[in-house]
């Protein structure tokens, strides 16, 4: 250890034994009703305990619900967290007091690298600010007439995703699902952020760029002790050089969009979309409260944001669906032979159609039920002290909703574990909101409230279009050389521990 970093590590003890004896009450709540909770270290409180149990966060919170219940408080440092895992709590918090649970809490210094101080749809707090974008980013992507105008997009996307599974089938003899549809899923996104027909390299560049971005903003040990931040200064470094390569990926193409929009301009003939079209037109004039017309880093946070939250979501659950239906070729045949009764063989299937296929639908839901792209929903804050559960939750606190556990609920579905999309169209299934707000809360893979992830639309029609346009053309079997593997790891969502190679023929 250098010399400077002793001296930190030594100023940082003495400093958390003053912070932990003068400031630190648990909570911080003035009626210290917090859930109850496992009893923690002096100075740390459950941050490492957390880490000697060397496994992941999950199993440990699986575990803590079953002794404390459905709401319980762990001290992470100095970090709160009231962790909630009941769909009656989950519904009380986001949807009956939905504005009281809305906004965000603190972030590490690394995550406001790449935020610019917070200025995102996703990491905003609640406030002028956040309305501005988040109304901004649903009538520039999700409306009904902003989505129709950009199918062509999709189309184009498509028929280059079909060669590109024809291609990699005929040289390696079967195809990595992951690697496929990130690529196409990024193409559609980078088209539809910048009205831009870009070269297959740059596409790559930024998936790759996106996925060291959401790697390096995971949690990490300042997060919960922030006064050991100086002994981090690499990771700080590194998250530096890592904007810094973010902003010269993705700012060529906000110049040259802008060009584009304001003088007609058009090197290397990329911009394809018409002025107006593109979701960065509408970020060049938006004056966002707080911070007026955005510069190009803002700019930079806003599209990347689209990606972090689009890319990674869509392809993890396209995956985990053609795990299943190639373990599942019954269930495969049933969703082909909906296909041909809507469209036949060889028909193109649009937009349109996929609303229309009830199976299709039905696949995706069970897809996300048993296989969500995420254990628990984004952090949330409360705006003001209030009660949850007969507990007091402060302002300052994480309130982590574990949304996992309602899927494996048995008292909710019927065999759980069992991977059936029927139960959507008759049975346990039948009406479920996958936004919570209407009847039982059963799943919420998405999130719920004024917090939902406001792409879930746009997100939905991918996977569904990208699925069934699959289906309809290849028969998916699994690869003799490496059978499917439905182990799960745990990155910015819930992947495959081993990617999905599945071989496909031509039906």
């Amino acid at each position: 250890m250098e010399l400077i970093d002793l001296f930190i590590l030594c100023f940082s003890l003495v400093f958390l034994v003053l912070w932990w004896r003068y400031s630190v009450t648990p909570g911080k709540c003035k009626s210290n009703n917090l859930p109850p909770g496992p009893p923690g270290w002096p100075f740390v409180g459950n941050l490492f305990q957390v880490i000697l149990q060397r496994r992941h966060f999950i199993f440990l919170i699986r575990d803590l619900r079953a002794k404390y219940g459905p709401i319980f408080t762990m001290q992470m440092g100095q970090r709160t967290l009231v962790i909630v895992t009941s769909p009656e709590l989950i519904h009380e918090a986001l949807i009956q007091k939905g504005s009281v649970f809305a906004s965000r809490p603190l972030d590490s210094p690394i995550r406001l690298v790449f935020s610019v101080g917070k200025c995102a749809v996703n990491s905003a707090e609640y406030g002028p600010l956040w309305r501005t974008l988040r109304r901004n980013f649903v009538t520039e992507l999700i409306s009904p007439v902003r989505i129709k105008q950009c199918s062509w997009i999709r189309e184009w996307a498509m028929e280059n995703h079909m060669k590109r599974l024809q291609n990699e089938a005929f040289e390696n003899g079967c195809v990595d699902v992951m690697d496929i549809c990130r690529f196409t899923v990024c193409s559609i996104l980078v088209c539809i952020c910048f009205g831009a027909k870009i070269p297959e390299e740059w596409i790559k560049d930024i998936d790759s760029v996106t996925k060291e971005v959401m790697l390096i903003t995971s949690p990490q040990l300042p997060d919960f002790l922030p006064v050991l931040t100086p002994l981090f200064r690499r990771q700080m470094k590194r998250a530096k050089e890592l904007r810094k390569t973010q902003i010269e990926c993705l700012v060529p193409l906000i110049r040259n969009r802008r060009a584009y929009v304001e003088k007609g301009e058009n090197p290397g003939s990329l911009m394809v979309s018409p002025v107006g079209a593109a979701y960065v037109d509408s970020l060049f004039e938006l004056k966002a409260p707080g911070r007026g017309l955005l510069g190009e880093e803002e700019l930079v946070t806003l599209c990347s944001e689209v990606f972090v939250a689009g890319i990674d979501t869509s392809t993890s659950v396209l995956q985990w669906a053609f795990l299943e239906l190639v373990l599942n070729q019954e269930i495969q045949e049933q969703l082909y032979r909906e296909i041909v009764s809507t469209v036949g063989k060889n028909g193109l299937i649009t937009e349109d159609h996929v609303e229309k296929m009830p199976y299709l639908n039905a696949v995706v839901k069970e897809t996300l039920r048993i296989h969500s792209p995420a254990h628990f929903t984004l952090s949330h804050a409360a705006t003001e002290e209030t009660k949850l559960g007969g507990y007091e939750i402060p302002t300052n606190a994480n309130v982590e909703f574990y949304i996992e556990w309602m899927t494996e609920d048995p008292n909710l579905w019927k065999d759980p574990g069992v991977f059936r999309p029927e139960r959507f169209l008759e049975g346990d299934g039948v009406g479920v909101d996958l936004t919570g707000t209407k009847g039982t809360v059963k799943m919420l893979p998405f999130g719920a409230g004024r917090r939902t992830c406001p792409g879930l639309t746009l997100g939905m029609l991918h996977v569904n279009l990208m699925l069934a346009r699959m289906v309809q053309a290849f028969k998916w079997l699994p690869n003799p050389n490496g059978l499917p593997d439905p182990t799960e790891t745990f990155a910015f969502t819930v992947v495959m521990k081993n990617p999905l190679k599945a071989v496909i023929l031509p039906r």
